[in-house]
């Protein structure tokens, strides 16, 4: 089993920065990709980062270019730096994983993290 604890939320200003962190433990090598999703109060949870095994990252277009996920290794937690963050990015957070153990694919969500942007 995998486990996924997300921090670093809280409340910053309009043109901030945050940085957030999931801490991953369990069958870490089982996992094929790790992701940042956000929901929204009122809508509905929406995909914003991913990277896989072999590095490689996707953004959300609303994200592009402000927000980078990273990750150094497979024990490292995966960290998802958010620049020039606007109102319109409160939300919680979720880390998720997905992989495949004992032949079965398997996705697995943090508890989630609030980010709220205000002035």
């Amino acid at each position: 089993q995998v486990q996924l604890v997300e921090s670093g939320g809280g409340l910053v200003q309009p043109g901030g920065s945050l940085r957030l962190s999931c801490a991953v433990s369990g069958s870490i090598l089982s996992i094929n990709v790790i992701g940042w999703y956000r929901q929204a109060p009122g809508k509905e949870r929406e995909l914003v980062t991913t990277i896989n095994r072999g590095g490689s990252t996707s953004y959300a277009d609303s994200v592009k270019g402000r927000f980078t996920i990273s990750r150094e290794n497979a024990k490292n937690p995966v960290y998802l730096q958010m620049n020039s963050l606007k109102p319109d990015d409160t939300a919680v957070y979720y880390c998720n994983a997905r992989g495949i153990s004992d032949l079965r694919n398997y996705e697995v969500w943090g508890q989630g993290t609030l980010v709220t942007v205000s002035s």
